[in-house]
């Protein structure tokens, strides 16, 4: 178990919170939450917004049951944490992108303190949150609210494109870059149970079959996934 050290709201049901502890994690990497005994019966799965030598972030939505109990948590609270599990964005060469829809920001952030200054869109509903974090760690910062997000990039310009947010957007930016140079990559984002790929439950078809969003992604490139099967995520 692990002390919270702070867990603020940021924007309507959003949340940063800080857990105490030495951590490791690769960019678009995640950790399996717990705060609670027997019920709900599955952990959370939530992606590494931030690291330090001390401390572990998480930007999460409060939506269903369990991130509900996340948001009442307090400094000083214990939780359990899991991880670092699943591929994350890869290391690459190039001109990079980040794009990132509503919480789909959440895993950018650390990913864009490891790579060279990328070019950053940001798309929001309603009011936009944490743009300013990620103002010194972008070449360009582009912040788009109540407006389709990818009208903004040109993704000729790109050798890599890290895309993470609402399927209909990851599908349309997977469309976007078909027969491009550039390599597009999506983090898709699942139910899951054990979250190192044991019980297939948070399975996607690919075009070389059953993949795990735990275990084989959460990262993958756009050009595997079946789009056409109309994921669940």
């Amino acid at each position: 178990m692990h002390k919270i050290l702070s867990n603020n709201q940021i924007a309507q049901d959003v949340y940063l919170m800080t857990v105490e502890g030495t951590f490791e994690g690769r960019m678009g990497q995640f950790y399996m939450l717990r705060a609670w005994g027997h019920y709900p019966v599955l952990s959370r799965p939530i992606s590494i917004y931030n690291l330090e030598p001390d401390s572990i972030q998480f930007l999460y939505k409060a939506g269903g049951e369990g991130t509900a109990r996340f948001a009442s948590l307090r400094p000083g609270d214990s939780i359990q944490l899991e991880g670092p599990f699943g591929n994350g964005f890869p290391e690459v060469d190039g001109k990079t992108a980040l794009v990132g829809g509503g919480i789909g920001i959440a895993p950018l952030f650390y990913t864009a303190r490891q790579l060279d200054k990328p070019d950053i869109y940001l798309g929001f509903r309603g009011a936009s949150y944490m743009t300013e974090a990620f103002a010194p760690y972008a070449s360009e910062l582009v912040v788009r609210v109540d407006a389709n997000l990818l009208l903004d990039v040109d993704m000729q310009k790109y050798d890599n494109i890290f895309v993470c947010g609402p399927l209909g957007m990851m599908e349309a930016a997977a469309r976007m870059a078909e027969g491009l140079e550039t390599k597009l990559y999506v983090s898709l984002e699942k139910r899951m149970a054990c979250g190192i790929g044991a019980c297939y439950g948070c399975s996607v078809r690919t075009a070389s079959g059953n993949r795990k969003v735990c275990s084989d992604g959460p990262v993958f490139q756009a050009q595997e996934v079946a789009w056409h099967e109309k994921l669940s995520v």
